[in-house]
């Protein structure tokens, strides 16, 4: 696409493209920038827990009472252990991603990719998070009270991070803007 072309793209855009239907006045490429760093903002918040997570189960192997713990508790301690590395790659993987391709107007394309591991990240962290809560109430008080917190825990980690927002999602009306995601469409 020549200077014409390019002209004409970003002028329709501007007026009566796809990128102006929520008010807002960009371009597409402009609005993969704001997503993207909307979504880096996102991921920032989640990176965090990850890590404080990730660090103290790196680091219980190596505690005094790690060796009492039955072989079902290895196993939630490693299937928690597995789903917390998977968290941090689904959040980091963006980053990577996006420097790999950066300046080769693959913006909308990573856009999209890092919301679909964003939310991978975030279904990982909630195993690994309710991995955690089971292993603690399992080894600090049993496994029956382990199994009812960690139910409950799941239950309001998946309304307030699924339900409630699908279910908001699905009563508003379509918009027709187009697909670029990994940040809010505010």
């Amino acid at each position: 696409m020549g200077i014409d072309g390019e002209v004409a793209a970003v002028i329709q855009d501007r007026v009566g493209g796809d990128a102006a239907v929520d008010g807002r006045r960009e371009t597409r490429a402009e609005r993969a920038d704001r997503n993207f760093n909307e979504l880096l903002q996102e991921l920032r918040v989640a990176q965090t827990g990850v890590q404080i997570l990730f660090a103290f189960l790196l680091t219980l192997p190596f505690t005094d009472g790690f060796g009492k713990i039955n072989s079902e508790q290895r196993v939630v301690y490693l299937v928690t252990l597995i789903a917390t590395a998977l968290a941090t790659s689904c959040l980091i993987a963006p980053v990577s991603q996006h420097r790999i391709l950066f300046r080769r107007r693959q913006k909308p394309e990573i856009v999209n990719r890092a919301g679909r591991l964003a939310l991978a990240g975030l279904a990982f962290l909630l195993v690994a998070v309710i991995g955690s809560v089971y292993l603690i109430f399992d080894v600090v008080v049993g496994v029956r009270a382990a199994g009812v917190v960690a139910g409950m825990i799941a239950a309001w980690f998946v309304l307030i991070w699924y339900v409630q927002p699908l279910l908001q999602r699905r009563a508003l009306p379509r918009t027709g803007v187009p697909r670029v995601s990994g940040g809010s469409d505010r």
